[in-house]
């Protein structure tokens, strides 16, 4: 009886806050596919002709490669630095390491728009301005990403390690075939999180880049939006917004029961 009534209770909370996310998303959808047609009956006909001139008037292309390439490229990299910090605040007795470890968790709640002006020094001294590598660089180490591998690495037994160690593998061994293999919910809930941060990013790579060639779909579909002489036009504005949002919808579906129990896993209720 409990039970039934938790799930009720929980019912009425997410059922609203579900229809208050769709319809938006609905109305999207609709001006996207659906042009007016006075002689069909709805007084509207589905059409693909709307997509088709959004992909027509704006790299829309190049900007999803764009995109695709600078979130892989920070996700893989993060994973790499994020692997061996861990191990390090984890495993590793060193002078200094709590200092060192508490510095970085000051390093969370600093913003990233706050640190705009000393990338873009960084940024241009590198003769990366207006590339897919000077929008990435900033953001190849991650705070948060350290400290949620950390918690994780050390609820690991030791015993593995040492096991591993008897059996020959150094740190590269240990790494892949013990703690990596056994941090995977960790990894996914990261990389989900990284990967829509980093998707959605809109004013880091607005500022470090001024033309096509490196431009992410958000910024393609600012650009877009605002280039029309006459005001919005909110089938073409709706097309380009689902061509942006679309991916990350996919992406979650297709993993959504993963992506759940990773962070049930790594906040603990698992």
């Amino acid at each position: 009886m409990r039970t039934s009534s938790k799930r009720t209770a929980f019912s009425f909370i997410v059922l609203p806050a579900a229809i208050l996310w769709i319809v938006p998303y609905l109305w999207v959808l609709f001006n996207a596919f659906a042009l007016k047609d006075p002689a069909s009956a709805a007084g509207f006909r589905i059409t693909l002709s709307i997509m088709k001139d959004v992909l027509n008037a704006a790299p829309f292309v190049r900007y999803f490669v764009n995109s695709s390439v600078i979130v892989s490229g920070i996700v893989l990299a993060q994973i790499a630095t994020v692997t061996l910090a861990s191990y390090a605040f984890a495993r590793v007795k060193f002078a200094g390491s709590g200092f060192l470890f508490a510095v970085l968790l000051f390093q969370i709640v600093i913003p990233n728009d706050l640190l705009i002006v000393p990338n873009y020094q960084t940024i241009a001294n590198l003769s990366s301005i207006n590339t897919l590598r000077g929008i990435m660089l900033p953001f190849f180490g991650s705070a948060f990403g350290i400290f949620n591998l950390r918690q994780t690495f050390k609820t690991i037994p030791i015993d593995f390690e040492q096991s591993a160690e008897i059996d020959g593998c150094g740190l590269w061994g240990k790494l892949w075939h013990v703690y990596m293999p056994m941090s995977i919910p960790a990894y996914i809930a990261f990389s989900m999180v990284s990967v829509s941060a980093h998707w959605n990013d809109f004013l880091w790579p607005l500022i470090i880049t001024n033309s096509d060639k490196a431009r992410p779909m958000t910024v393609g579909l600012a650009l877009f939006a605002t280039s029309f002489e006459t005001g919005a036009r909110w089938g073409e504005v709706s097309a380009a917004t689902l061509l942006v949002t679309a991916p990350l919808l996919v992406l979650f579906l297709a993993f959504q029961r993963k992506f759940t129990e990773s962070f049930a896993f790594s906040s603990g209720l698992k």
